[in-house]
């Protein structure tokens, strides 16, 4: 009888932890990458990431709303700082996974030159950026254009995106024939992929920062804890850098 209880409690202590769910709401620009890390993320911790994509300004109105997403992977660094001064998320948790790039890009081989000097053709009609209201990305593209002394030239020919992924979205349909989009959106194997694109000069808009944050709503759940961990491991970084983006130091 003894020795059946023991083998029955090394037997118990032999299971691994019960595995747990996290909901994560991800900037848009990162979709590709933290599909491959929530894939990268189950396989080593048994955990599972729910995932849902939009620009940073959205999920920060629904986390105020109460939307119970319990870890944020923004486009920015200003919004979990506003999240954590508000006691929605987990003081002391952010950090920056990635960091990201801006690129002018069009769908059609040929039509962007690697200077960005079809910025200046009167003759496209429009161009695409995400909400710099909304999304990061859309701000640096405003910061550039204003750094090119060109924004009032293009004002009345931008097409916004509520994000990055509705911007990239109108220059992969042909709906504006250049954008301004992330770099991770059409890199493949560390090049372009398809079509033609000017990575912005850094020195054009202000560092791209990304950072996460454990919300309130996620400090008690173990899935949680684990994914901010695996952010910043060598595996989730090895992702993060493969699809154009440098991971933080």
């Amino acid at each position: 009888m003894k020795a059946a209880l023991r083998f029955l409690l090394l037997a118990l202590v032999a299971l691994p932890a019960k595995a747990g769910e996290v909901s994560v709401a991800v900037a848009a620009n990162f979709t590709v990458p933290m599909q491959q890390v929530a894939v990268a993320f189950e396989r080593a911790t048994g955990h599972k990431a729910r995932l849902a994509f939009g620009s940073t300004g959205r999920f920060y109105a629904q986390v105020k709303n109460g939307a119970p997403f319990q870890v944020l992977l923004a486009a920015d660094e200003e919004t979990p700082a506003r999240l954590e001064r508000e006691g929605l998320a987990v003081a002391g948790s952010r950090f920056t996974y990635a960091i990201g790039r801006l690129v002018l890009w069009s769908a059609t081989p040929g039509v962007v030159d690697e200077q960005g000097a079809v910025l200046k053709r009167p003759d496209v009609s429009r161009l695409a950026i995400a909400d710099p209201k909304l999304a990061p990305y859309g701000a640096a593209a405003v910061e550039t254009l204003t750094g090119l002394n060109l924004l009032a030239a293009w004002q009345p020919r931008l097409v916004q995106g509520e994000s990055i992924a509705q911007a990239h979205q109108f220059v992969a349909t042909g709906n504006a024939p250049i954008g301004f989009v992330a770099l991770s959106q059409v890199m493949v194997d560390g090049r372009v992929a398809k079509g033609s694109a000017w990575v912005v000069p850094e020195r054009l808009h202000s560092p791209i920062r990304q950072d996460a944050v454990l919300l309130v709503s996620g400090k008690d759940n173990p899935a949680a804890a684990a994914l901010m961990q695996f952010l910043r491991g060598g595996a989730a970084r090895a992702i993060v850098r493969a699809h154009g983006y440098a991971p933080a130091s």
